[in-house]
């Protein structure tokens, strides 16, 4: 891999300063597009941060392969503690939606102004349903149109689809019994944090009108329930209207981003850069 430098800093935010990762290509390296990339984690809403191999392996491939890269650690969801500091205990609040998506929508904004060649918006798992629920906040805002979003095995709707039965046949290992339709229903209300909040676009996008998106680019896992919410996030799209390019590879699971030394890893960041670079040279 070709040298690829990784800076630390914050962006201001509306709950306060948000941590950020900026991978930058090699300097004698030519960008393969003047678009920068923006790319969000996964951890089911509650876990996950700048190191863990799905945000910072990911995005070192990026910026070898010539991308200008932003990771973001937006605020992570969790429920209200109490805590002893040195003057008593504290009652820290809870934090749901919409605060993570905030956090992701202002670092995009921030990276706009810094990219006028367009910004192209990308999450796995729980950050892929952040990162397309940020999409649809920066249309109502009238933000500056991205130019083009790629998601991994994301979760897009409140309630888990319908398993058919060949994906059901096709599921192995613990998340068989780790990912069921109640468990991950349940991770998607703590990240929520009301039924209300379950019903918003901004929340869980799948369902809603999506005919705003950019041109899209979808990954999903073999043998992954989670691919009930993802193939059909597709079919919302391409029913918009979308360029929506959809993959599920053979033979994986989910999380094969957060785990460098797997095919998976290598099939998918493949088909992201390939993509990507299309996308840029749109954009040249």
């Amino acid at each position: 891999m070709s040298t690829v430098t990784s800076i630390d800093s914050v962006i201001a935010g509306p709950h306060g300063p948000i941590p950020v990762r900026r991978y930058l290509p090699d300097i004698g390296r030519t960008p393969v597009s003047s678009a920068h990339v923006v790319w969000i984690h996964g951890g089911g809403f509650f876990k996950g941060g700048l190191d863990q191999p799905e945000s910072h392996d990911v995005a070192r491939s990026l910026a070898a392969a010539g991308f200008n890269v932003t990771t973001v650690d937006y605020r992570l969801a969790t429920v209200s503690r109490l805590n002893l500091s040195s003057t008593g205990f504290r009652l820290s609040p809870a934090v749901h939606f919409p605060v993570p998506v905030d956090d992701v929508v202002a670092v995009v904004r921030a990276v706009q102004r810094e990219a006028p060649q367009g910004v192209i918006l990308g999450g796995a798992s729980a950050g892929a349903c952040l990162a397309a629920g940020a999409v649809l906040r920066l249309v109502n805002d009238e933000a500056a149109p991205l130019a083009g979003t790629f998601f991994a095995y994301g979760f897009f709707h409140a309630a888990l689809p319908k398993l058919e039965r060949n994906l059901r046949r096709r599921l192995r290992g613990k998340r068989r019994f780790g990912h069921t339709p109640m468990l991950l229903n349940l991770t998607n209300f703590h990240y929520a944090g009301t039924r209300k909040a379950m019903l918003e676009a901004h929340a869980f996008p799948g369902g809603h009108a999506l005919h705003d998106f950019p041109p899209t680019l979808m990954l999903d896992a073999d043998r992954d329930s989670m691919r009930a919410s993802g193939s059909q996030f597709a079919r919302e799209l391409a029913t918009a209207g979308i360029a929506a390019d959809y993959h599920a590879l053979s033979e994986t699971f989910h999380g094969f981003l957060n785990r460098p030394n797997e095919p998976g890893f290598e099939a998918g960041l493949g088909l992201i850069i390939d993509w990507a670079r299309g996308i840029g040279a749109k954009q040249a």
